[in-house]
């Protein structure tokens, strides 16, 4: 029987460029921004890496395919890069391989760097991508604002929610996220915004509106991981390592069975239940810490508070309202600012969630540090409510 990964692979260093319409940087620019960071925090030399991953959502558009553009831009000693792309959760995907990797004992050192280029495409938003054969005979119409909205329509109607509590409670998710972002010097967005501002932006897809909406960044983030041993050797301190990394995977019934009602994710529900069976964590509401999650629009954190198991079914609202999820509240969530604010440069989002974890875990985080975290959650969803892929991953301080 598999026995999961806990505490079986250590943080070593992690690094993160600053994110936004960086037309200074290529790909490659970014990915060495954020691969010094990690390598100084770490303390190591790239001889002593092992093996590297590699994300990249939209390779076509500046970055390229393969694992060369990474190993070429940084330089590495001939080792082995593995591109990996998994929708939105890429980045969490180059994490899972690094840590897998040091886990089974295949390498001592391993590197994660995830990055997106998308400010100087010719885009507005997300350049448009090759869906498949078959997607455009299921969602011809489909955007993302629209599939997300409908998300806020079937948990208005499951729940009971009036559309005036529903719409100011997303408002109040925004303004959160746009006050810690304003504090994180490598945010993309760094302005407060007011409850009134957000009620009455301009309508993307009703209810969602302006503010409702994360944009996208460019950007870069890296991970480098070891044993805690090899950790604990080096002379590292207060160190943090993996409590557990889950994936789940849409296949189909969503889609195209009626037993979902569309107002919640069906794979975060499944990824949260698998990860905290493996951190032994039983009570998530009383033992996470913090949280970074999938912000793409408002709604989505929103609902994944309940999909978490942090708030009750239903009970996401009351809890927003009441600032349970506010940096002062009983488990702050995004902290850094989060999707809409930190911004979402693809193939970066999973590991630049950790990296906040993981600065916070180590009373490093600034002015956003928060009171002494012991457990940090991060969740990473790619693609729509009705076919996603959902990566939930926790780390902690070592022993907790």
């Amino acid at each position: 029987m598999a026995a999961g990964i806990k505490d079986k692979v250590a943080i070593l260093g992690m690094g993160c460029s600053k994110f936004g319409e960086r037309w200074d940087a290529g790909p490659e620019e970014l990915m060495v921004e954020a691969y010094l960071e990690a390598m100084q925090d770490a303390g190591i030399e790239p001889t002593q890496l092992d093996a590297a991953w590699f994300s990249t959502h939209i390779d076509e558009i500046g970055t390229g395919k393969g694992g060369t553009p990474l190993s070429v831009a940084l330089r590495l000693p001939n080792i082995a890069v593995t591109r990996v792309e998994n929708f939105c959760a890429s980045g969490s995907e180059a994490f899972r391989g690094a840590v897998y990797a040091v886990a089974s004992g295949a390498a001592d050192i391993a590197l994660a760097v995830g990055v997106e280029k998308l400010k100087d495409t010719g885009y507005g938003g997300l350049p448009v991508g090759n869906m498949g054969t078959l997607n455009p005979q299921w969602s011809p119409s489909g955007s993302a604002p629209g599939n997300f909205a409908q998300l806020a329509s079937a948990y208005r109607a499951k729940h009971g929610v009036s559309k005036e509590d529903l719409k100011r409670a997303i408002a109040h998710v925004s303004v959160k996220s746009h006050a810690n972002g304003a504090k994180n010097p490598k945010a993309h967005l760094r302005n407060e915004v007011t409850e009134d501002q957000v009620m009455n932006a301009p309508m993307i897809a009703e209810p969602l509106g302006l503010f409702d909406c994360c944009g996208v960044s460019d950007g870069a983030a890296a991970v480098i991981v070891t044993t805690p041993e090899i950790a604990k050797a080096m002379g590292k301190k207060d160190i943090v390592t993996v409590k557990a990394m889950q994936l789940s995977v849409s296949n189909g019934l969503e889609s195209q069975h009626n037993s979902w009602d569309g107002s919640y994710f069906h794979t975060a529900r499944i990824a949260a239940k698998k990860a905290y069976k493996e951190a032994g964590i039983d009570n998530p509401r009383e033992e996470v810490s913090m949280m970074e999650v999938h912000d793409c629009f408002s709604i989505t954190e929103l609902v994944t508070m309940e999909d978490l198991f942090i708030s009750p079914e239903g009970g996401a609202v009351k809890d927003v309202m009441d600032g349970f999820y506010d940096a002062d509240g009983k488990v702050p969530c995004q902290i850094d600012g989060g999707l809409k604010c930190f911004g979402h440069p693809i193939g970066a989002s999973g590991l630049r969630m950790a990296y906040e974890m993981y600065l916070q875990l180590q009373g490093r985080a600034g002015e956003r540090q928060l009171a002494n975290p012991k457990i940090g959650l991060t969740h990473n969803l790619g693609g729509a409510p009705s076919q996603n892929v959902c990566s939930v991953t926790i780390i902690g301080a070592q022993g907790a």
